[in-house]
């Protein structure tokens, strides 16, 4: 005989079915209920954080670092519009997410209740899916479907709204074991004569390049495809949302491509004749300007995603691949075992030998002369103390792209950023949500002074849950990507983006219980991120007063080419 429960005991027991540990939320009055069933069990743990938009972005980098669907619970009205930002930020860039908000009682949807907005409405552009649900009887089967939909095909997130009434009644609980969803079926075996058709090319290949996107690290394929460009011994691009997909440290990489990529890995993808793009977008940081990519040389292109309408979408393409991109590159595998010849080697000894010439430019160099301190030799000594081990949140801005140049990642879910948003303040929250996904690796938050304050509440989080993130604070004084931006290209006038006050970040940090240290000297860089490192039980914000007139380079500048890039100007 099956269980009555109430909708919010539904809502609790189905979380607990799909075995989720973590719940990310805020109480406010139409999810009281689901909170008070929350606290009557002790299976999943509730993180109280300051703000909605933390709520989401620390279930993102919970999901992002540990391969598990995020959950975060919200209230109505501002309770969901707060999150928006943070479910926008997981749409973009792929992130399995379950969203629960509430919803003002069924009779009042409609009426311009108390903190009743449209959230299926104003959510649905960017979600993967959502339900407003007004049965009790269909939560469970709801719940089941959201975890369904968020963690198949492309990820991304799924929201359901619960009116406060729904929670409130009772129905029968019986928690299905199996699914079954006319409308929803992702292709995940590609078709094997595609499959033949681009090994064919590639081995035939005089100037190939692997191009490896987020969707490689989505679908835990880095193993293999590392085992695969390997063995056929090509150079490999990654795009940022893709760092840590193959080891960065490999010769065999190039390193980032895109706006602020490698000259090396944009002259490759530029001048390449195959081009095997797996699991990527070709969005405008990462090819530039579409004419110029497309009409650069007569290229052939293999795309694989599991997202068919990601393939042609900017780039037409000559062998399209619609599959999960871990049985492609398996499939790849043992083609490539069988194949009576492996890749083009003379043809291939030439084309290093050129790309070798494009490295020897040695893109990443900078100033390192001068008494202030310089925000690239923050990030490699970063790399160097934690032998690139660490798991690494960013905000956006100068700070996300020095990360992404100078750290190098060797393995996947390492590197956590908002790439396809762009959303300042992402940086803390996502360290705590990556943090309590991985209790016993260190976890480092490189942000900068604006994008901190976006969300620096969440140190109160950190402090009650004991959370003993770094956060390396790269000063500048300066909105530095917009101060990039109007110095370039605006005749320096800098309209807007110096603070004239910034808060005393070391007391800040202390206000809140932690350990807050500021540095001035270049020389001072490498002791205190030791001594950061080495206390292990504690939250320690470095404040760390860089060079406010360094640039990222190289920089392709906006609607220019890939070959078009501005590059640093030894003095």
């Amino acid at each position: 005989m099956a269980t009555q429960l109430t909708g919010a005991e539904i809502i609790i027991r189905s979380l607990q079915e799909e075995g989720v540990e973590y719940v990310f939320g805020y109480p406010g009055g139409s999810v009281l209920n689901i909170y008070d069933a929350l606290c009557a069990q002790d299976k999943i743990r509730h993180i109280l954080v300051r703000h909605e938009q933390a709520a989401a972005h620390a279930a993102d980098a919970y999901s992002r670092s540990s391969h598990k669907v995020g959950v975060c619970l919200v209230t109505s009205g501002p309770g969901a519009t707060n999150a928006v930002t943070g479910i926008a930020t997981a749409y973009m860039d792929s992130s399995p997410m379950v969203i629960i908000s509430g919803q003002v009682s069924t009779p009042y949807i409609g009426q311009d209740a108390f903190q009743e907005c449209d959230t299926v409405g104003i959510t649905r552009p960017c979600v993967k899916h959502n339900f407003l649900v007004k049965d009790p009887a269909k939560l469970a089967e709801t719940i089941k479907k959201a975890f369904h939909i968020a963690k198949t095909g492309r990820p991304g997130p799924v929201l359901i709204d619960v009116p406060k009434d729904v929670t409130q009644a009772t129905a029968e609980f019986s928690y299905p074991k199996t699914l079954t969803m006319r409308s929803y079926n992702p292709v995940v075996k590609a078709h094997l004569g595609q499959i033949k058709k681009a090994m064919q090319l590639l081995l035939r290949a005089e100037r190939p390049v692997v191009l490896i996107g987020g969707g490689v690290v989505l679908s835990n394929a880095a193993e293999s495809l590392t085992r695969l460009v390997r063995e056929l011994g090509f150079p490999c691009t990654q795009t940022m949302m893709a760092l840590g997909g193959f080891p960065g440290s490999d010769p065999l990489s190039t390193g980032m491509l895109g706006m602020h990529g490698t000259y090396e890995s944009n002259m490759a993808m530029q001048h390449c004749d195959v081009l095997l793009a797996i699991g990527a977008r070709f969005d405008d940081r990462v090819i530039g300007n579409v004419p110029h990519f497309v009409g650069a040389n007569d290229r052939k292109i293999i795309h694989i995603d599991i997202d068919p309408s990601s393939i042609a979408k900017r780039v037409q393409v000559d062998i399209p691949i619609v599959g999960d991109v871990g049985e492609v590159v398996a499939e790849m595998l043992t083609l490539l075992a069988g194949s009576p010849k492996g890749a083009n080697a003379k043809a291939l000894a030439a084309w290093w030998a050129q790309i070798n010439t494009w490295r020897d430019k040695q893109c990443l160099r900078y100033d390192t002369h001068g008494k202030k301190i310089k925000p690239q030799y923050v990030v490699e000594t970063l790399h160097r103390l934690t032998h690139g081990e660490a798991i690494v949140t960013t905000d956006v801005g100068q700070h996300q792209m020095w990360t992404a140049q100078y750290y190098k990642f060797d393995q996947p879910r390492r590197f956590i950023s908002s790439g396809g948003l762009g959303t300042m303040g992402f940086g803390l929250p996502a360290a705590a949500g990556a943090k309590i996904a991985n209790p016993n690796k260190e976890v480092i938050c490189v942000t900068g002074e604006a994008s901190i304050q976006m969300c620096i509440q969440e140190l109160a989080t950190c402090a009650q849950y004991r959370l003993p993130i770094k956060i390396v604070n790269l000063n500048n004084g300066y909105m530095g990507m917009v101060r990039q931006w109007q110095e370039l290209f605006y005749g320096s006038r800098y309209s807007e983006s110096y603070f004239d006050t910034l808060p005393d970040f070391v007391k800040l940090a202390e206000s809140f219980g932690h350990l807050g240290v500021r540095v001035d000297d270049p020389e001072k860089v490498e002791s205190a991120l030791k001594e950061a490192l080495a206390i292990k039980d504690r939250l320690v914000f470095l404040d760390i007063h860089t060079d406010p007139t360094t640039n990222v380079f190289p920089m392709v500048p906006g609607g220019k080419g890939l070959t078009e890039m501005v590059l640093f100007d030894a003095p």
